[in-house]
């Protein structure tokens, strides 16, 4: 450890005694005043006091980024980033076919999700009460709401039908950004994985499209009112149709790697200083921003399907 690493090792320090000290002695004083206390000054005190155990916090994290700095040999703005598009598949081989470690993932989140069902429908509520509380209380809310989204988003027949494929997939989708908590890449940040998911859209829009309206009446929809265009606007409309599950893939795809890359700069931009930043970041990156990602995609898929199963007016 070189010099300039022990003068901000000493800096951190004294700055925490005398936040420490302070924060103490402020807290003395708020407890000592009376309850004819002016609120101004009250306040002021208690604005003080805030300032000095952010101050502690603050001297503990800069300390924190010298030894680890030090140790890891990571210094600010080193940073070597790689990414592809799909994952390795060099890893694990299985009965002569390559695993990528997307797809192990996948695995594990299918197995870990199973286990749960099972351990919630024969351990938790190996009965369901007429009247639900607590637990079943909640998981049949989600249930209801997740059918009810779908019955309003394609129809109360095709919405019942779709609502487990689409509860499943968003289960899928928040436990798949939870590995870049993990250190792992997530499976929806694999190309292969993301246009999979779109593929099953583009399977279930034109299977309840054609159970809807039959052969002729599919085509009939896709070529519009106008007799002398469909031969014009059929082709167009299956184009259309074929873009679909590249666009939902792409799309996926393109923000969940995107918030990966970002999680990876910030790290390489602070180096041995990013400990606790990333992990407050992830909460967006790694939570919420999947949450919206994965409302985003059952929205589209079911808002196509819909489209699919649309006739024309007689």
């Amino acid at each position: 450890m070189g010099t300039a690493d022990l003068i901000k090792i000493g800096i951190s320090i004294v700055v925490f005694v005398i936040c420490l000290v302070l924060n103490i002695h402020f807290k003395g004083i708020i407890k000592n005043l009376g309850d004819d206390v002016d609120k101004k000054t009250l306040k002021k005190k208690k604005r003080l006091k805030k300032l000095c155990f952010t101050g502690i916090i603050i001297s503990i994290w800069f300390a924190l980024g010298v030894f680890i700095t030090w140790f890891s040999g990571k210094h600010l703005g080193t940073m070597h980033i790689e990414f592809s598009m799909f994952s390795d598949r060099s890893t694990v081989e299985l009965l002569g076919f390559k695993l990528g470690e997307t797809t192990i993932y996948t695995m594990i989140i299918v197995l870990i999700v199973t286990i749960l069902c099972l351990l919630f429908r024969f351990l938790v509520f190996p009965k369901f009460k007429e009247k639900p509380e607590g637990f079943q209380n909640v998981m049949e809310l989600c249930v209801e709401t997740v059918e009810s989204f779908c019955v309003d988003a394609t129809g109360k027949k095709a919405g019942k039908s779709l609502a487990p494929y689409m509860f499943a997939l968003a289960i899928y989708l928040i436990f798949s950004a939870s590995f870049e908590l993990f250190g792992l890449r997530a499976p929806t940040s694999d190309l292969v994985v993301t246009f999979s998911m779109g593929l099953i859209t583009f399977v279930l829009l034109n299977y309840f499209g054609f159970k809807k309206l039959g052969i002729g009446g599919r085509f009939k929809a896709m070529g519009g009112p106008m007799v002398a265009m469909r031969p014009i606007m059929i082709p167009m409309k299956i184009v259309s149709d074929i873009a679909i599950p590249i666009s939902l893939a792409c799309r996926l795809f393109g923000n969940m790697l995107g918030g990966m890359i970002v999680m990876e700069l910030l790290k390489g931009a602070l180096g041995g200083y990013a400990s606790g930043i990333p992990g407050i970041a992830g909460l967006y990156f790694n939570l919420f921003h999947p949450l919206i990602q994965a409302y985003i995609f059952i929205t589209l898929s079911l808002t196509f399907i819909d489209e699919a199963m649309e006739g024309l007016e007689e």
